[in-house]
């Protein structure tokens, strides 16, 4: 009986080892360069509801349920989801928008699991007809969840996304 106590502690304090070490913040983004001016990119995405024309979450799911609420492009915008598996559910908020700079968003997630994290759209000019859009999104790990971040990479999934996402925006807004 007391090896099994002196093995429960030991897997306890290994556990309270890996959440004091572990990340406790994430910061995710990608950039692509798209050949239009900045004022027609940021036309196209500061509406949330274009990007269920380029979002790869949106073709993982393409029957998704989703309601809208508020004036699309204007700060108070909800459109919320519930998808498959591979997209679970949630809300995306539109929380700032600065006019051909970014478009600020509060991504909650309530399936598969619970998160909330701060998503953003920024786009800069390069020149009369080339913009940088930078889609990412930060936010906290908050423990003991953050001990799964140290064996699941999350800027190397949700990279992945945001370039197929972005390299589907760039031939959109391309046309």
């Amino acid at each position: 009986m007391m090896i099994l106590l002196y093995v429960f502690l030991v897997i306890a304090f290994v556990f309270i080892i890996l959440i004091l070490v572990a990340p406790k913040q994430f910061d995710v983004s990608r950039s692509i360069t798209i050949n239009k001016p900045i004022s027609e990119v940021f036309a196209y995405l500061k509406f949330v509801k274009n990007q269920d024309y380029w979002s790869p979450w949106k073709k993982k799911d393409p029957t998704m349920k989703q309601e809208f609420f508020g004036v699309d492009g204007e700060v108070g915008f909800v459109a919320k989801w519930e998808g498959n598996k591979d997209v679970g559910s949630g809300e995306q908020e539109i929380v700032g928008v600065v006019e051909n700079d970014i478009l600020k968003t509060k991504l909650r997630l309530f399936k598969p699991w619970k998160s909330e994290s701060d998503a953003y759209l920024k786009v800069e000019a390069l020149g009369l007809n080339k913009t940088n859009v930078v889609w990412g999104f930060s936010g906290e790990s908050k423990p003991p969840s953050n001990v799964f971040f140290m064996f699941f990479n999350m800027n190397k999934a949700a990279g992945k996304d945001f370039e197929e996402g972005l390299a589907s925006l760039k031939i959109i807004l391309e046309k």
